[in-house]
């Protein structure tokens, strides 16, 4: 029972002491109704001092502003009031700590997104923004916040985006910007008069949109000049009399046309199957002193006796992989060799063992060569440093690009140095986890073989 008519019990209680004291003592001295007062009186003082003296300590914990000590431990009213407060505060203090924790790993995962996002409040002024963001504008997250976006982003359609009226419901594609490339651009408002800008680096994909609109373009115009050629050729054919030998000339130059397309058609096919089959197998082991018997042989039958060339001899290698594309490969860059090199031009294959393990195969020849600006680009498909050449000597303008297909999917690379008029070198190299030295009796059956 906490009180007693409306009173607190410590104060009955103290009145009670002091007005016993005071009878014994107003009892000794003749006045006992006055010794009651009195007492009581200072019974009641007695227990306002102590109340009031609990309070001052609870108040001298509050005004500290921290929790690192426990509330005073006082009995009664105080005592309770400590006791509600102090859990409340701790309670106050442990919803703080999970709201802080929850938005630290918010702006943790906001940080670690590829997309920018960038926060500017009302007067387009910038509030936070994650890494990504401060790469895409050119931004330092720390020295710039609170700066107007556009004293420090002044490109005139990122400007006119966030001053437009409505924002748009598709992203913007903007460029011209300090990041070197092209920019999906998001603008969102929230709040009052807040805005949220996303934005997201779109360079490799408007690149490869581009190639894939030149890579159609391409291919209908490879396709179309000779179907219109074998068009010609149809109609002169049914139009006029033509006698035996111009008959045989014009069917010549139709077949000339049509055995174009046909490898045109195969290479597509062939670079569709190397983009969308699995990786070659990493333990399928071929004898590579084979493969480059066949490959001399295709390259002697393809120059007709027109170049010097030079093979190395049996090395005694196996490679893990695709035999068919490692095939290809070379074949590409031999008969590349052969249509860019003069008469009389050597032509050499060398193999050479690199101190990391990886093997490099390499194609030396004393060619036309090329410029050094067109290198970055020469495996591109249909990628042609002079196209009316290569044309002429029967190139699709694919053959790199499988090349560069075949050596990535091998997990090797595609080299290649040239200077014009100093010849070129093409160098597909492997990583050493798919060369190894053949057995002794794979060897003893290269060397009969040669």
């Amino acid at each position: 029972m906490r009180h007693l008519f409306g009173r607190p019990v410590g104060a009955v209680v103290a009145w009670a002491v002091g007005s016993g004291a005071g009878a014994l003592v107003g009892a000794s001295a003749g006045e006992l109704t006055a010794g009651l007062l009195a007492g009581g009186g200072a019974g009641v003082l007695l227990h306002a001092s102590l109340d009031a003296l609990r309070g001052q300590r609870l108040m001298r914990w509050l005004r500290r502003g921290n929790l690192d000590g426990a509330a005073p431990r006082d009995a009664g009213f105080w005592g309770e009031m400590a006791y509600r407060v102090e859990r409340a505060l701790r309670l106050r203090e442990r919803q703080l700590a999970q709201e802080r924790a929850q938005h630290a790993q918010f702006l943790n995962a906001i940080e670690a997104s590829p997309n920018g996002v960038l926060l500017l409040d009302a007067g387009d002024a910038i509030v936070w923004c994650n890494p990504a963001a401060a790469d895409h504008f050119s931004l330092d997250p720390e020295r710039d916040r609170a700066q107007r976006v556009t004293n420090l982003v002044r490109a005139p359609g990122f400007v006119s985006l966030l001053q437009s009226a409505q924002f748009p419901t598709q992203p913007t594609l903007l460029s011209g910007l300090r990041h070197a490339g092209t920019l999906s651009v998001l603008l969102r408002g929230y709040g009052q008069g807040l805005k949220l800008v996303l934005s997201q680096d779109v360079t490799e994909r408007e690149r490869h949109e581009a190639m894939r609109r030149d890579f159609v373009a391409n291919v209908s115009h490879e396709i179309r000049t000779p179907l219109t050629a074998l068009s010609g050729f149809v109609e002169t054919m049914q139009s006029l009399p033509l006698g035996d030998a111009e008959r045989q000339h014009v069917l010549g130059l139709m077949a000339q046309q049509t055995g174009r397309m046909r490898t045109l058609v195969d290479d597509l096919l062939t670079l569709a199957r190397l983009e969308g089959s699995p990786r070659p197998a990493p333990d399928h082991w071929f004898a590579f002193d084979v493969l480059l018997d066949q490959v001399r042989e295709r390259t002697r039958s393809l120059s007709g006796g027109r170049h010097e060339l030079r093979f190395p001899d049996a090395c005694a290698l196996e490679l893990a992989g695709s035999e068919g594309e490692i095939d290809s490969a070379l074949t590409n860059l031999l008969s590349n060799a052969v249509r860019y090199t003069p008469a009389g031009g050597h032509i050499g294959v060398t193999i050479k063992n690199l101190e990391d393990g990886r093997l490099e195969i390499a194609v030396r020849d004393s060619g036309i060569g090329i410029a050094r600006e067109h290198l970055p680009r020469l495996a591109e498909r249909f990628y042609r440093v002079d196209g009316s050449r290569s044309r002429a000597t029967g190139g699709t303008g694919l053959g790199l690009s499988i090349v560069k297909h075949v050596a990535q999917r091998h997990g090797g690379e595609l080299h290649i140095d040239s200077m014009p008029n100093q010849g070129s070198t093409f160098s597909l190299v492997l990583p050493a986890a798919r060369v190894r030295q053949a057995e002794a009796q794979d060897q003893r059956e290269a060397e009969a073989r040669r």
